[in-house]
Order: structure tokens, then sequence, then C-alpha cells
């Protein structure tokens, strides 16, 4: 006995035309008019449909394997890549893996498909967000950066949490970016610095409202009545290099750095998973080669031709300016107190005793401090995390 067929919607449709057709209550004519089809269609329907009956109206390839089905091989490679190391990767980083290291040639439509089938759906999701009104990127490159830091376990179980403190261009989505073992002023020193010496002083940033980059300090009397108003060090070299500070209030309002988070605590610790990263040293190392790849890839084309960035004048030495500023008075002993620490302050050429002195100091993001009489050079303290300070004169 042969297997009755299980038709769809629109073959039955077909099927409640003919017979009425059979019966004499439609004409060919209007019935090929109702089904949407020419007449000479319907007829060629109408002869499949007597000679094999309800099977007639199947489509001919049903039950067939299509010609454009992947091969068994190719989803068996697949599969073993989900359930190995790539379990992980979203649909897209999945599909550049595939390409490069099996050079399997998928449609983002099919990798859905076989994950669905497979059982490993994408692991992240989109979650529904307020609706907010768009901010337009900046026409050129350089007219604003967003910065902010990411606190994150980026060596996975290898490796203590690390602080990712990155920049990013709002018109290209270029990015500078370094570790540090935790989210502080130096951390954005640095990058900035790379930034202005590479590409030029960009004209302003988006940051947050952390105290990094605003003091929130009570002024003394004095100071208040100087006019003194309160500035961190990141403001002040802000301030010294001419560029704009602008705060968000929202994480939302400097999306384009949070998304960017969202991009690199996915890519970027699969990166250092691979180098088998352990310490600060080799995620920085790690970091530098990964970079220029990514960049590449999802950097834009800015709106307007040109730049925005003001190239870094020679003639000005970069540690007079990537530094943090501090004002000591020497003691009588000639030392000074910073950090609790007292520092040793050496004779010199030029002066024997500074007691009493105001001595201006810049740290540098390496820890070393400087001491400076005035605009005259004393002395320079080199920083050892594993002994105490020690003096070093030039």
């Amino acid at each position: 006995m042969e297997e009755r067929i299980t038709l769809t919607l629109k073959e039955i449709k077909r099927l409640k035309v003919i017979e009425l057709t059979l019966r004499k209550q439609l004409s060919c004519k209007e019935a090929a008019q109702r089904l949407g089809i020419s007449e000479r269609h319907f007829y060629r329907m109408l002869r499949r449909y007597r000679e094999e009956g309800e099977q007639g109206l199947a489509h001919g390839n049903r039950g067939r394997r299509s010609k454009r089905r992947l091969s068994e091989s190719v989803r068996g490679e697949v599969r073993a890549a989900l359930e190995g190391q790539y379990r992980d990767y979203n649909s897209r980083h999945l599909l550049e893996e595939l390409k490069a290291h099996y050079q399997i040639k998928l449609s983002y439509s099919t990798l859905q498909n076989l994950r669905r089938e497979f059982g490993y759906r994408t692991p992240r999701h989109k979650k529904a967000t307020p609706h907010r009104s768009r901010r337009e990127r900046k026409p050129l490159p350089g007219m604003m950066l967003q910065a902010d830091a990411s606190i994150h376990a980026w060596l996975e179980e290898r490796g203590p949490k690390l602080a990712l403190h990155a920049f990013i261009d709002d018109a290209t989505n270029y990015v500078w970016a370094q570790f540090r073992t935790q989210e502080d002023t130096f951390g954005y020193i640095q990058v900035l610095r790379a930034i202005c010496l590479s590409a030029g002083i960009p004209m302003s940033l988006y940051t947050d409202r952390r105290n990094i980059f605003e003091a929130n300090r009570q002024l003394s009397i004095e100071e208040r009545l100087d006019g003194i108003e309160p500035s961190s060090h990141f403001k002040t070299l802000l301030a010294s290099l001419g560029i704009d500070l602008i705060q968000a209030r929202s994480p939302q309002a400097k999306g384009r750095v949070e998304r960017l988070f969202g991009t690199l605590q996915d890519r970027l610790v699969k990166a250092l998973r691979a180098a088998n990263a352990c310490t600060l040293a080799e995620a920085n190392q790690v970091l530098e080669a990964f970079l220029p790849a990514y960049n590449a890839d999802f950097t834009k084309n800015p709106v307007q031709s040109g730049s925005a960035f003001v190239a870094w004048n020679p003639q000005h030495a970069p540690d007079d300016f990537f530094c943090c500023h501090y004002t000591r008075s020497v003691r009588q002993d000639n030392t000074i107190a910073f950090h609790n620490t007292l520092l040793q302050i050496p004779p010199t050429p030029f002066r024997l005793n500074f007691a009493r002195a105001q001595l201006k100091l810049r740290q540098l993001p390496s820890g070393n401090l400087r001491a400076f009489l005035k605009d005259q050079f004393l002395v320079e303290f080199i920083h050892d995390p594993t002994v105490e300070a020690r003096v070093e004169c030039f």
C-alpha cells in the first residue's frame, strides 16, 4: 500500500480547486486565476493529479537531498570545532577562524543554522535597551577620543585580573590600548603619550566621571582665596596639551568604547589564551601584536578627508608633560616626604643646602621621580618596587 503524503497548505488549496474543476463548478481558466498560475500550468497540474493522485501535487524535489547541502565531512569539522576550543566563539568570530585554519567558507546564516542544529547557540545575546537619540560620529579623526578602562579576567585562570586602558577614535574606531595591574592615572597617561607621539594631539577626550579625570577633593581656605580650582593630575595634563575634557553622565553616552570592551573581552581573551599569556608583560606583548590586525579589520573611513590631530612639537620633551606634578618643601635635613617615604636631596655644584626650598616634582609613568628647583634639575629617584628608592644624580 502506497504511503499517503502530507500536503502543505498551498498544495491543499490546489487540491480543492482541482476537485471543484472536476465537478464542473469551475472552468480551467477560473481555476488558474484563483491559484495565480497560467492556464497552461493548471492543465499540467490537472494531468499529474489524474495520473498520480495527491502525490502528483507534491513538489518533485520533496524527500531528495539538496545539491547545495554541506558535505558530512564539513559538517563534522564544524561540529568538532564547536565542541572543542571554539565553543565560546560568537558566529562571526568563528567564521573567521574556520576560514583561516580549516579553509571552510560558510555564510553567516548557514553557520547559525548549524549551531541551532547541533545545539551550540551563540554565547552572546543582545539585551533590549531603552530608546536613545543617536549621536553622529565626528567627521574627522582626532576630533574626539573616547577613553575608559576595563578590569577583567583577561588572562582567565592563568594569571591575575588586569586593567585594559583603551582609547578609541570616534570618527574611525581606531584603538590604542595598554594593560596595567589596576586602573590608574598612569595607565591613561601612557596610552595618551603613545597617541600624541604617533598620531598627534587630539582635540577632545570623552570620559566618565571618575576621580582620575575630575578631582572631587575639598579645597583649603587658602586655595579658595587664591582662586584655585580642584583638578586631577590627568586633567592638568589635558589642559597643558590643549585637549578639552568631556565627561559623560551615563555609560551609553560613550557607547563606542563600551562596545569596544565587549568585543575585546571576547576576541582578545582568546588571543591571550592562544599565546598562553600569564603575566602583565606577556599580555602587553600579545596586545601589541593584536591591535594592528584588529584596527585593520574594524577601522572605518572618516566622513571627511584630513585629520584634526595636531602633530607633536619635537622641541617639547614628552617627560615634561606626561607625568604627575607635585610640590614639596625640603626639611632641615635636606629630605622630602613622598608617599610615606623620606627621600634625600644630595648637594649639587650650584647649591649645597636645600632646607626650606620649594621643589617641584615630576613622577613619570615608570614610577621614577624627578626633583626640580624652579627649572633647575636636581636629582631623579629611580623607582624599584622590590627595594627602597635609591638616588641617581645626573
